[in-house]
């Protein structure tokens, strides 16, 4: 359950500087790591730490190796990137230690005839696939998993415990689900039907059918509980590579460019369209029908009321200050028309004058 130096770069690359047989059996911080144990900087800040360190390896890029004032007697990786090549060392670690699961169907599933399941998929316990699915090669369904009928299901995916994934839904490669998650529920789409005003209104809300899907591209992750809307009459997409924190609402027909990352609890109204790289932070509000340009940034908790066309970070929330100074500004915000209309009678007097004087 371990690794030599030269066994890691000659699978993910880099340059050892120092000896390539050191064998390495796990992965921890600079200041806790041991002689078995590989570390990484990803910030210069802690420079000092691998001076100290215990750790048998340090994965370092080259400016900061060179920084070092004594780098003689240590084993590194070197590589442009230390923080993605330690997530991608994790990620073998974890392989290494995880139990492999048995390809197969679980006794107390249910798969239709009709569904088309592969060989290498493993199939777990209380697992429902409908008619007309597709489950590709080496996916994995754990427990208690629900697939609609006519959706399809990507090599090498993985869905965790309690993923419910409606019809006609299609889940891309190497997709990752966590428990909870559902997909393809009804869009949240209804149409008025009122007439009358006040007390005296009658009628109601008309259901509109969802009769798209949810395309969800390659190498996606979905967090837990989050919940992505299928679309009215075209697909909710979400493109590759992007990654969806847990409690995310995404409605229908929106489409999230690839690579873009959403934080916890942020909520995405229908119709959205979000482009390539974005961040989105923690607690956000997007209404619908807005555009957000690729490489936009929004920062936690702010709210997104129009479109977005142009690349940068942008806030709207009001950041925490003590709650004395708050009602102070709360105070000052609830007049700022009285202080407006002052301003201008004042700057119309001061215009009067003026002229009057000339």
């Amino acid at each position: 359950m371990s690794f030599t130096l030269e066994e890691i770069v000659r699978r993910f690359g880099g340059e050892v500087v120092g000896e390539p047989g050191q064998r390495v059996a796990g992965l921890a911080p600079l200041d806790q790591a041991g002689p078995q144990q590989l570390a990484f900087l990803a910030n210069p800040k802690y420079l000092s730490q691998v001076e100290t360190t215990r750790a048998g390896a340090v994965l370092i890029n080259a400016d900061d190796l060179a920084k070092l004032a004594s780098p003689e007697g240590r084993n590194f990786i070197v590589t442009p990137n230390p923080y993605a090549y330690f997530a991608r060392v994790a990620q073998a670690f974890i392989d290494l230690a995880a139990p492999k699961p048995e390809a197969g169907v679980h006794p107390s599933a249910h798969v239709d005839p009709a569904a088309r399941v592969a060989k290498s998929a493993v199939i777990g316990p209380n697992v429902t696939v409908e008619a007309g699915a597709a489950i590709g090669e080496n996916v994995r369904l754990d427990a208690n998993v629900f697939v609609g009928r006519g959706t399809q299901i990507g090599d090498g995916s993985h869905l965790y415990p309690g993923v419910t994934v409606y019809h006609g839904c299609r889940i891309g490669e190497r997709a990752i689900v966590h428990s909870g998650a559902v997909i393809g529920s009804d869009g949240f789409g209804f149409a008025p039907d009122f007439t009358g005003e006040g007390d005296a209104r009658t009628g109601t809300w008309v259901k509109i059918p969802q009769v798209g899907g949810v395309d969800v591209g390659p190498d996606v992750e979905i967090g837990a509980n989050t919940t992505i809307d299928r679309g009215a009459m075209a697909d909710t997409v979400i493109e590759a590579c992007v990654k969806i924190d847990n409690l995310v609402q995404i409605g229908h027909n929106c489409r999230i460019g690839a690579y873009t990352v959403i934080a916890g609890c942020a909520g995405i109204a229908g119709s959205t369209t979000i482009g390539r790289h974005c961040m989105i932070g923690g607690a956000v509000g997007i209404a619908g029908h807005v555009t957000l340009a690729d490489h936009v940034i929004i920062t936690a908790k702010s709210g997104v009321s129009k479109s977005l066309l142009k690349p940068g970070m942008y806030t709207s929330a009001f950041p925490a200050v003590e709650h004395a100074d708050w009602n102070r500004s709360a105070a000052l915000m609830r007049n700022l028309d009285k202080l407006r209309d002052r301003i201008k009678a004042l700057e119309t007097a001061l215009a009067a004058r003026s002229g009057g004087n000339a």
